[in-house]
């Protein structure tokens, strides 16, 4: 199959455009990643971060916590309170340090999904009082220098909401009286409309506004963003399952966010699937390290092909203008640094193989061909280039990732290529690329039956392998208590906070393995409301992320008001059982939830409290923890038992 030759002429003198390459961020996506334990952790970290190693990401956009859900979890705010601050929770503080640790060079991006509820004064809305929302953001930008010695390169203004021009022009007011001009906009990380038309009309807010940003984009932009005359950026995309149809989703979207629609960035979601996989968007991204307990990890193949852009490029390097599309199907892109060095990065993606999650894809076709690439002005006097190489392979199942071939020779000034279908090529004067590769990691295995936590050891400000849904479940330290409690897990999210999706009214975080069904789950628990206080466990949770208010499973609640009740869903409306208790705040109980089959019973310090069939629940699900709204509670030796 060998249709005639087709001629691609690169040429210098045509005028470049600049760029910056990719990538990567969360969304309570990480959450698992810090449990690893050495040295698989850091091996993660190097294929994710180290130049000329595997992904070399250039990019890392991290989100301000807001204390809300935000696709697979809560991350905590640095000001949970108006009168709190704490540059130390979460883990993005240390995922910038990792980063920059490999590469000192690499582009820091932060960005709210959610704000803590103080912001908006009892509203949903963060713009009533654009001054504090603006105050807010800028002293995480502050802290990230003065406690991490991190500086933040760009800010965001709300993930995927609505901007306020007033709030746009305030921040950057508030960031250069801080002495953070270096510190530019993106806007506004939702579609190219209607910030760009705004934009066009408002010469303050066309200052304050540095780079736009687009979610999804599909390749594409609108004629009034290229009128802006800004640098415009996928500034979030891909969010695809990580298998190959994701890496050529990937491969297709890295090329064509610059061929179709002049975007010079194009960040992931998300950097790594390192959240328990039930939880919606399983395995959306660049590799997967969902697996803590066993150190196991997966080099997907969206790293080695993150690699043939990201290795032979650099942040600061320019595009050629004369790139587009193959004659018969795929597309080229050719960067310079301007100093004499070429990458050319082709991709053949067929449709079926690269389709993202969104949006649809319309057909087209790509056959074998035939390409001849002619360098023009000063790269005529380039003599080889090296080659790198993958090939998906869809029939036999045996791909090839970043493979490095023989150098091509250049002949005046001109190479040519076969191209087959589902390819990609890097062929490049850069001459520093690298695969690299660490022992297989060890094998897969599910998360452990038996299970118990004391929450003693804290690394961080999070207990290993809880994912909070709803609420922030953080380690805490009672200094008021000599007994047996010193250390314990507390819930501190005390006021419903700005919220990018339904959180739910009660606060819950999940643990384990979402296929266990018959378990006991044991935890001592302690209320900190007289009034209204109320805390549970769970057993076969059904739902996290976006979906947490629907949760249902069989929760065993104990209530400050002598009372409990057994529900078989996380709002507490279904009903099994209920009676008195004896319970009250401010003194520990401990409550221990078995479920076998179609029965369960609930004991408390000991003894049995209840015993009851429990038909029309999940078959199975995570353990979990909680308290009945959000208010202060306390969580301690918690213990699970599966069969």
């Amino acid at each position: 199959q060998n249709p005639g030759m087709e001629f691609y002429f690169l040429d210098l003198n045509f005028p470049p455009l600049a760029v910056v390459v990719m990538l990567q961020h969360m969304g309570a996506t990480s959450r698992l990643l810090v449990n690893y334990a050495e040295p698989y952790r850091s091996q993660i970290l190097d294929y994710l971060f180290k130049p000329n190693f595997g992904a070399s990401l250039q990019i890392l956009k991290v989100e301000i916590g807001g204390d809300a859900q935000t696709t697979d979890g809560t991350e905590p705010s640095h000001m949970h309170y108006e009168n709190d601050e704490n540059y130390f929770r979460g883990y993005e503080w240390w995922l910038m340090r990792e980063a920059k640790k490999r590469n000192p060079n690499i582009t820091l991006i932060g960005l709210p999904w959610a704000f803590p509820g103080w912001i908006g004064r009892g509203k949903n809305w963060p713009y009533d009082y654009p001054d504090i929302t603006a105050s807010y953001v800028v002293s995480w930008i502050i802290g990230a220098k003065q406690y991490h010695n991190l500086e933040i390169d760009y800010v965001g203004i709300w993930n995927e909401r609505s901007f306020n021009s007033k709030y746009i022009k305030l921040l950057r007011y508030t960031l250069d009286k801080n002495g953070l001009e270096r510190v530019k906009i993106i806007a506004s990380d939702n579609l190219w409309e209607p910030i760009t038309l705004f934009v066009l009309q408002d010469r303050e807010l066309s200052e304050a506004v540095d780079v736009l940003g687009a979610h999804y984009p599909g390749t594409t932009t609108v004629p009034e963003a290229l009128k802006t005359g800004k640098q415009l950026w996928s500034s979030e995309d891909y969010s695809t399952f990580n298998d190959d149809v994701g890496g050529g989703c990937w491969a297709r979207i890295l090329n064509q966010n610059y061929v179709n629609g002049q975007m010079t960035a194009t960040i992931s979601w998300n950097l790594v699937a390192s959240y328990y996989q039930d939880l919606p968007f399983g395995r959306d991204g660049l590799m997967t390290a969902q697996e803590p307990w066993s150190g196991n990890y997966v080099v997907e193949s969206p790293i080695w092909i993150t690699a043939h852009t990201t290795q032979f490029t650099q942040p600061g390097w320019k595009y050629l203008q004369t790139v587009g599309h193959l004659a018969h199907g795929g597309s080229y892109v050719a960067l310079t640094n301007q100093r004499g060095n070429l990458t050319i990065v082709i991709e053949t993606m067929t449709h079926d193989h690269s389709v993202c999650i969104r949006p649809p894809l319309l057909p087209y076709t790509v056959t074998a061909q035939r390409a001849t690439f002619c360098l023009k002005g000063s790269f005529a006097s380039i003599s080889e280039l090296q080659v790198w190489h993958s090939k998906f392979d869809f029939k036999v199942k045996k791909p090839v990732y970043f493979q490095k071939l023989s150098p091509v020779k250049v002949s005046n000034g001109s190479f040519t290529l076969d191209l087959d279908v589902d390819e990609v090529y890097t062929v490049t004067t850069i001459t520093t690329g690298l695969k690299g590769n660490y022992p297989e990691p060890p094998p897969s295995s599910p998360f452990p039956k038996i299970y118990k936590d004391d929450f003693k050891h804290p690394d961080f400000s999070e207990a290993p392998d809880f994912a909070d849904q709803t609420g922030v479940f953080e380690y805490f330290i009672n200094e008021t208590d000599p007994g047996p409690h010193v250390y314990t897990l507390r819930q501190v999210v005390t006021q419903r906070p700005i919220t990018w999706v339904a959180d739910a009214d009660q606060t819950i975080s999940v643990i384990g393995d979402y296929k266990w069904q018959n378990v006991t789950v044991s935890c001592d628990l302690y209320m900190e409301e007289e009034n209204g206080g109320g805390v549970f466990v769970a057993a076969r949770v059904d739902k996290g992320g976006g979906s947490v208010r629907s949760a249902r499973g069989i929760f065993f609640w104990v209530f400050a008001d002598g009372t409990y009740k057994v529900t078989s869903d996380l709002s507490g409306q279904s009903v099994l059982a209920e009676g008195q208790s004896g319970t009250r705040a401010n003194i520990w109980n401990t409550l221990t939830l078995s479920v076998k089959g179609d029965n369960a019973f609930g004991e408390l310090n000991g003894h049995v409290l209840w015993k009851n069939a429990v038909g029309l629940v999940p078959k199975n699900g995570w353990a979990a923890i909680g308290t009945s709204s959000f208010q202060l509670a306390q969580f301690d030796n918690f213990a699970v038992q599966a069969e």
